[in-house]
């Protein structure tokens, strides 16, 4: 269990996946050139290639994102954030997306 203040820290944002790609050499892991609205596009790694054989898919998907996650390497690469998704013990699995009018960098309240 963590506190309310605790979970008050945490800043999550609408960011649109503007590339993906799998990572060579793992099973499993993807690289996301993400937008969530700053100067710059963060490089986002998750672990959800299973179920995006093809990650191009991904491109232009508006999500949501753990924005200030502190920077961690993962099989190399850096990444900078993390993507909200879920799944159940049935192998159903989803992103949280916005809905269409929610724009890019909108911090969740």
């Amino acid at each position: 269990m963590i506190t309310f203040d605790e979970f008050k820290k945490i800043e999550i944002r609408v960011g649109k996946i503007l590339s993906a790609e799998k990572i060579p050499d793992t099973d499993k892991l993807l690289k996301l050139s993400v937008d969530l609205g700053e100067d710059k596009l963060r490089q986002i790694v998750s672990g959800i290639s299973f179920y995006f054989p093809d990650p191009v898919v991904l491109v232009g998907k508006k999500c949501m994102f753990v924005a200030n996650l502190e920077p961690r390497i993962i099989r190399g690469f850096e990444s900078e954030g993390m993507i909200f998704a879920v799944s159940d013990e049935t192998g159903n699995f989803s992103l949280l997306e916005p809905s269409d009018s929610i724009g890019v960098g909108t911090l969740a309240k």
